[in-house]
């Protein structure tokens, strides 16, 4: 790389091969000093005294050392404070619903999107009285005309899954946030991975991944993620999964 090209780009993606490599797995956070993250497989951890466990865990669906590792590294990548990371794409993306959305919410979503999400948005969520508002997300008129008083949250995918459609994230983001509903912006980054595209720089409020797909090969993992900066919003994301799992 340049060094032309190297000074164009944020602080953070300056090293994002270190902090693919290293983030979150420092040697130094192991008594043991291991140089390769352990896989913890307990299920529960033992406590100082009830209600004060080490280093806050204490059942694993709410927290474990290994996946703590991974949501390090993941947030180092994107230059998020928060990251959490699910079962599945479609775990973090009905982690989303759950967290932030109540019966009587408006989502205004693209007309183009992943099958899994699209049959989430219409046959899923539909019985918990949530609407969804599709629209072609390119046209920037149509967003503006589709966005209502009771919008709660955007959903954006660029490139879409299959059929690679683009949409200026940062425009439409600028165009919601002026909007008097103030909608939270998601945005699926599948397609780009986070080496290619930061949502979270862009303005969106989360960047959600299938990490199923280009972050690992789409070979031997299915994995989702979150990242967020926001504190208000990661509170939800980590109760969800402490109560739900995912």
């Amino acid at each position: 790389m340049s060094s032309d090209q190297s000074a164009s780009k944020p602080d953070h993606m300056k090293h994002f091969g270190t902090n693919a490599i290293h983030g979150g797995y420092g040697p130094d956070q192991w008594n043991c000093k291991s140089a390769v993250t352990p896989i913890f497989t307990a299920t529960t951890f033992q406590q100082h005294a009830p209600g004060d466990p080490e280093g806050g865990y204490d059942y694993t669906r709410g927290g474990n050392p290994t996946r703590s590792s991974l949501q390090t590294c993941l947030g180092k990548l994107e230059n998020a404070k928060h990251a959490f990371v699910y079962a599945s794409g479609m775990a973090a993306t009905s982690t989303v619903a759950t967290a932030l959305l109540r019966s009587g919410s408006r989502i205004l979503a693209m007309n183009d999107l992943y099958g899994g999400t699209n049959r989430y948005f219409r046959r899923v969520i539909d019985s918990f009285k949530v609407t969804v508002d599709f629209v072609d997300a390119s046209d920037l008129d149509k967003v503006k005309e589709a966005l209502t008083p009771d919008t709660d949250l955007v959903w954006l995918e660029s490139p879409t899954n299959p059929t690679l459609t683009l949409v200026d994230i940062a425009a439409i983001v600028q165009i919601a946030k002026a909007y008097p509903s103030n909608p939270i912006v998601v945005v699926d980054n599948t397609f780009m991975s986070s080496y290619f595209q930061q949502p979270l720089c862009l303005g969106a409020d989360v960047s959600m991944q299938s990490l199923t797909k280009y972050m690992n090969g789409h070979t031997d993992v299915l994995m989702g993620s979150l990242l967020t900066n926001r504190d208000d919003l990661a509170d939800k994301f980590q109760f969800v999964q402490l109560s739900v799992g995912k």
